[in-house]
């Protein structure tokens, strides 16, 4: 992996100082009978010594980009000590994701539930500044298949690394910059009504892989254009009342599997009017550009500013009505755990620490299993939806509207 944090990296870096939408991606895997302590202590070493078992690095010299510092410090494995009722799923998840730190503290964290079922609710939590979703599941595969450890590639000096940084952002904005420095938004940066935001209502539901296709099929689209307009309509359904949905699409720009941030942002608008073709379309037109750096400045200024600056530039980026983010097919290593097979995969994120809520309204994490599509659902609209079992009744009735049969977790 590259030694130098992108400027995604470092987005997601700032958020857990209070700077954005606080964000850790999670892994659940759900089985039928109850994993072993000792396979779990087998998968947090793999895991430790894996690309996630890093740390951010402050450079010496100004304008240089942060680095990577191999970290083979971890959390405990957390092994709840009382099964979970069904009620308290939720809650025991997203209590996963707090505490994370890639800079300095581990980064990520294993735990295990055993379930009234007499199944196990196995989570992997890591911060978004670590990997995307996709980085995250190929983390996973390489440790449940003892491949992969943290490799980070020899780089320049820090003062080679800012000479190159600030001759592309004093070359890149010469010409932006005849037309005046990008304002800074309105409002301080402390304008924001920040409040503790209680449990966020989350949701799971599993649908069968053929179902999905053949509807897709139907209508003249794609799996992911279908899951563009059900995800669209399950906000309309909540009580969303404009016309038009602005949809944020994550696009993995990966050439080959790496765990880090190799992702670029797009998005659509959605309206009542269009079909799953119409979307098919939508979104293939979008996928050939990205969302721009501000102010047409070359993006690499976010990573020499002071880190408020840069945030003010990009706050908010990426953040739309909905986030329908397409992890894809998962390995079929995530589907077993040593003997265990798993009754369900999902992969999502979770915002720990949450103070103020983002324009986002809900977020979409769709991926697939050899038989299965997962929907995992996360809501930032408490008005509307005020409760994980209000979320997963709303996206069921969305479901059964499209013929799409689903099981809830």
């Amino acid at each position: 992996m590259a030694n130098r944090l992108t400027v995604v990296d470092e987005i997601f870096l700032r958020t857990h100082r209070g700077m954005g939408t606080p964000i850790a991606l999670q892994g659940l895997w759900r089985t039928a009978d109850r994993v072993h302590p000792e396979l779990l202590r087998q998968l947090h070493s793999a895991l430790r010594v894996g690309p996630l078992g890093r740390r951010v690095v402050r450079p010496s010299v100004p304008g240089a980009r942060r680095y990577w510092r191999a970290n083979d410090r971890a959390y405990p494995l957390v092994i709840a000590p009382r099964p979970l009722r069904p009620e308290e799923l939720w809650e025991w998840a997203d209590a996963q994701g707090f505490d994370l730190d890639p800079e300095f503290g581990p980064g990520w964290r294993l735990a295990a539930a055993r379930l009234a079922d007499k199944g196990s609710l196995i989570s992997l939590t890591c911060s978004h500044a670590l990997a995307d979703g996709r980085g995250l599941v190929i983390a996973v595969d390489q440790a449940l298949r003892g491949r992969g450890g943290t490799e980070v590639v020899a780089t320049q000096s820090d003062w080679a690394d800012a000479r190159r940084q600030w001759a592309t952002v004093l070359g890149g904005t010469a010409k932006a910059l005849r037309s005046g420095v990008p304002k800074r938004p309105k409002g301080s940066l402390s304008g924001d009504v920040r409040r503790a935001i209680g449990p966020l209502p989350s949701a799971v539901l599993q649908i069968p892989a053929a179902d999905w296709e053949l509807t897709a099929a139907a209508r003249g689209g794609t799996p992911n254009s279908l899951f563009v307009q059900v995800v669209s309509h399950m906000l309309w359904d909540s009580g969303f009342r404009s016309p038009d949905i602005a949809a944020s699409l994550p696009v993995d720009t990966r050439a080959e599997s790496r765990v880090d941030n190799d992702m670029a942002m797009t998005e659509i608008t959605v309206t009542r009017a269009d079909t799953t073709a119409s979307i098919r379309e939508k979104c293939r037109a979008a996928y050939e550009y990205r969302m721009s750096s501000p102010g047409g400045l070359p993006e690499e200024i976010l990573q020499v500013l002071p880190d408020r600056l840069a945030y003010a530039l990009s706050r908010g980026a990426g953040e739309r009505d909905i986030l329908c983010s397409n992890i894809g097919v998962l390995p079929a290593s995530l589907s077993r755990l040593g003997p265990h097979r798993c009754t369900g995969v999902a992969a999502r994120a979770i915002h720990p620490g949450l103070t103020v809520l983002p324009r986002t309204r809900l977020s979409a994490y769709l991926s697939r299993t050899a038989h299965t599509y997962t929907l995992a659902l996360v809501s930032l609209d408490p008005e509307r939806i005020d409760s994980h079992a209000a979320l997963r009744d709303l996206a069921t009735a969305t479901l059964t509207a499209f013929d799409l049969p689903s099981a809830a977790w």
